[in-house]
């Protein structure tokens, strides 16, 4: 029989090895003579970078850059050397945990870390990027990256204007000739599971600048200013990228990515699947184990193990088996649709009951 255990990371406990290993352990108690293969699964978020460069053979690169605030941060990012791939989490350089909680505020961050970083590893000769650009604390559109890669941004007298979404009310002109030359010899996958547009309703300052501190009364300055940024952007470059799912992901960033640096938004997990070749794994095993350190109805939006079994589904290979803290109502609201038949779930219930033979 053989096995492929893919666990996604237990924030705060577990890494996806860790995880991974010690289900093998309990597998092998149990069946001795069982074929196991670990593999790595991530979703794009957090931990995506260790997670590659740990299963890949990669290794890291470091470089200081600037924080949503402009103060000095080291920043490190995963490199994949035989593929030339970097590895990018924007929350080494502007995440939200970098800022004490009375200093968030997306009006004044800033997202130009993140371009920094990039900038670094173009200049080490990197070409391929997978950008990770979940958690970020900033709400400026990427203009901050831009900027960091050589765009313009100005105001009504040619000068430069400030940082964070609240400069973009003084947004006149949109310069491209300084940008960096090498951008148009790279290609960007940015793992991308929000579908909000940039502006409007469901736009990203209404919908994530609140959990970045925003008061709210600049909800609907920043939704201004990021509208017209985008209009603006949309004419300069001839697209219109402003209503595209996932545009208002991370602040704006993914409006900016598609626009300015023809990037593809796609679900983090399966970049990561594609990547690891899970994917080929799955498909030539009986039983697929997968989990993750909690599981609720966020699980079924893209999440690592939820995008694996539904994949091991369409194998119709056997059931797969989760083993991860939950409880069993969602498991039965989110997996009973998914892959597993009802007597599967019946019998699933009462043998959650039991002392569990995989203990992690």
């Amino acid at each position: 029989m053989k096995v492929v255990v893919a666990m996604d990371s237990f924030k705060g406990s577990l890494s996806s090895a860790e995880a991974g290993n010690a289900v093998r352990e309990g597998v092998l108690q149990a069946c001795p003579t069982a074929e196991i293969e670990i593999a790595s699964l991530a979703d794009g978020g957090e931990g995506t970078a260790e997670t590659l460069v740990c299963s890949m053979g990669g290794f890291w690169e470091t470089c200081e850059v600037h924080d949503p605030l402009g103060r000095p941060v080291e920043a490190r990012y995963g490199v994949i050397g035989d593929r030339k791939l970097a590895i990018i989490e924007s929350a080494q350089a502007i995440g939200l945990v970098l800022l004490a909680e009375n200093e968030r505020n997306p009006m004044k961050a800033s997202s130009a870390g993140l371009g920094e970083m990039i900038a670094h590893a173009i200049e080490k000769g990197y070409r391929e990027f997978l950008i990770g650009i979940g958690g970020s604390a900033t709400n400026d559109g990427g203009v901050g990256m831009l900027r960091a890669l050589g765009y313009q941004f100005l105001n009504e007298n040619g000068e430069p204007i400030g940082s964070g979404a609240g400069a973009l009310r003084y947004l006149s002109e949109i310069r491209t000739e300084g940008r960096n030359p090498a951008l148009s010899e790279c290609h960007f996958s940015v793992a991308c599971d929000v579908k909000n547009p940039i502006g409007g309703t469901y736009g990203c300052s209404r919908i994530f600048a609140p959990q970045k501190g925003a008061d709210p009364k600049d909800i609907p300055l920043m939704d201004a200013f990021l509208v017209r940024y985008a209009v603006m952007s949309g004419r300069l470059l001839q697209n219109n990228f402003a209503m595209k799912e996932g545009s208002g992901a991370a602040g704006g960033l993914g409006f900016a990515f598609v626009s300015y640096l023809n990037a593809d938004l796609c679900k983090g997990a399966e970049l990561v699947m594609k990547l690891t070749k899970l994917e080929e794994k799955i498909k030539s095993a009986d039983i697929l184990i997968t989990g993750e350190g909690s599981f609720d109805h966020q699980s079924s939006m893209g999440k690592g193990p939820f995008e694996a079994a539904n994949w091991q589904k369409r194998t119709e290979k056997k059931s797969s088996f989760w083993r991860a803290p939950f409880p069993i109502r969602n498991l039965l609201r989110v997996l009973m649709p998914c892959f597993l038949s009802f007597p599967d779930l019946v019998l699933l219930k009462k043998r959650w009951k039991r002392k569990p033979r995989v203990k992690i």
